[in-house]
């Protein structure tokens, strides 16, 4: 196993071109990832004419780009097409040209184990679809946990790994061991009394582990029954069932999947050491992010150097622009000025034109014209208007009552002074005044000869 893969990279010395990148990532990974295990389902499959086949391999959450050259291509026996299960065995390699990364593959086998395979894939169809595999049905795990519960078989090399990394990485942590069988015909039953007494010994944090094995070997950890009692826990499980390969339903359904027993105990117990490291790591990552700063600054500071001008050139620039704006303005001012000059010549014609002298002159004959006319007509205005009130008076005389008084007229008024028209409007006796050309009489009515006289017989 290689401890420092990247120590030969001497990336903080080291400028390297995007080619040398590829390169030393290729080598690097070739190194590390030399002879792997991958299972998946082939799609996007290319035969050239050349013999080699390049395939993606997917899961539900990833893919990687494969390569099967021709050599080992003529060895697999089984046709592949697009959406079968493989398990393929191959180096992890790097396109330096594009800067792919893909698996260069050797072996090519088929994937899944008849009848247990199509359970196994019925029940995680059917328990995704309920909702038991989503993300937010996931607890954190702690941090910092005191105790921790193990579900698992209290024989083999499991318990004694779980065990040697917490003694190694966090000896102050209580584990308590909850036995279960974990493999044949009670096993089901058995872990999932396990976990319900685990869950109710309120634990900081539980694991389930068991080692590696065929399909039938850890079908219990594929069962409905184990799966539920997994979701039913309120305390955070890890689960770490088989090897790095192996995948179960009880992995889905956990809080989270560790890849072996002891990397479920290391996700519960952090090394000290591994702090140190990541500190040193950030304190390297800071120190690189701090010169690049300083080596931007740097520039950028020198390129500011350089579009800095003296100012003396700086003034010797404005003097320059100041003398053209001088004699822009010089020119303008003077163009303003013929532009006035010749404005006041036109207004001066046009003001001689139109003097008021003459005007006046006009206005004063006008009105000695009008002063001779208006006595002349003031005269003959009087004289109509005299003429017309002596015929008014004339017309007024002949029909008014005067006139006919004069002529030996007379008029009767009773005691409101209103007009006798009738003699019906007298009575006997009634006193009258009588209105004459010249002067007023008064009468009484002696007989308005509206009432028989009777005479007497005798007389």
């Amino acid at each position: 196993m290689i401890k420092d893969p990247f120590a030969r990279l001497n990336l903080d010395r080291e400028v390297l071109t995007v080619s040398q990148l590829n390169g030393r990532a290729r080598v690097l990974l070739e190194d590390v990832f030399s002879n792997i295990w991958v299972e998946g389902e082939i799609s996007n499959l290319a035969r050239p004419a050349s013999g080699h086949m390049y395939f993606t391999l997917k899961d539900s959450g990833a893919q990687v780009r494969c390569a099967l050259f021709r050599q080992n291509a003529q060895r697999v026996r089984q046709a592949l097409k697009d959406g079968l299960a493989v398990k393929v065995r191959g180096k992890v390699s790097l396109f330096e040209g594009r800067g792919d990364y893909q698996l260069i593959l050797d072996t090519v086998e088929p994937a899944g184990d008849g009848a247990l395979r199509l359970a196994f894939d019925a029940l995680k169809d059917k328990l995704m679809a309920e909702g038991l595999f989503s993300a937010e049905r996931k607890v954190p795990l702690p941090a910092h946990p005191q105790r921790i519960g193990i579900v698992s078989s209290p024989t083999g090399a499991v318990i004694r790994d779980i065990i040697s990394v917490f003694r190694r990485r966090a000896p102050q942590v209580r584990l308590t061991l909850i036995p279960t069988a974990v493999q044949g015909r009670d096993a089901t039953a058995q872990i999932v009394r396990a976990l319900e007494l685990a869950d109710a010994r309120g634990f900081d944090a539980i694991i389930l582990a068991r080692g590696g094995g065929s399909l039938e070997d850890l079908w219990c950890f594929n069962e409905e029954a184990v799966a539920r009692a997994v979701d039913a826990c309120v305390t955070p499980i890890v689960s770490a069932v088989g090897h790095e390969t192996d995948v179960s339903i009880s992995d889905f359904v956990a809080d989270v999947r560790a890849p072996t027993p002891s990397a479920a105990a290391e996700l519960l117990a952090p090394d000290s050491s591994d702090l140190v490291r990541r500190v040193e790591s950030l304190e390297r990552r800071l120190l690189m992010r701090m010169q690049n700063r300083l080596r931007h600054d740097r520039l950028r500071l020198d390129g500011l150097a350089a579009r800095l001008r003296h100012p003396g050139e700086r003034l010797r620039q404005q003097a320059q622009r100041l003398d053209d704006l001088d004699m822009r303005m010089r020119r303008a001012f003077e163009h303003r000025m013929r532009n006035s000059r010749q404005r006041m010549e036109r207004l001066e014609g046009r003001l001689a034109a139109q003097h008021p002298g003459r005007t006046l002159a006009l206005l004063k004959q006008r009105v000695d014209t009008l002063a001779a006319r208006l006595p002349r007509a003031i005269r003959e205005n009087l004289k109509d208007r005299r003429q017309a009130l002596q015929a008014q008076m004339q017309t007024l005389h002949v029909v008014s009552p005067l006139a006919t008084l004069g002529r030996g007229y007379s008029i009767l008024l009773d005691e409101r002074g209103q007009a006798i028209r009738s003699a019906a409007q007298t009575s006997t006796g009634q006193r009258l005044k009588a209105r004459l050309g010249e002067g007023e009489l008064d009468v009484r009515v002696e007989d308005n000869h509206l009432t028989p006289v009777t005479l007497s017989l005798l007389d």
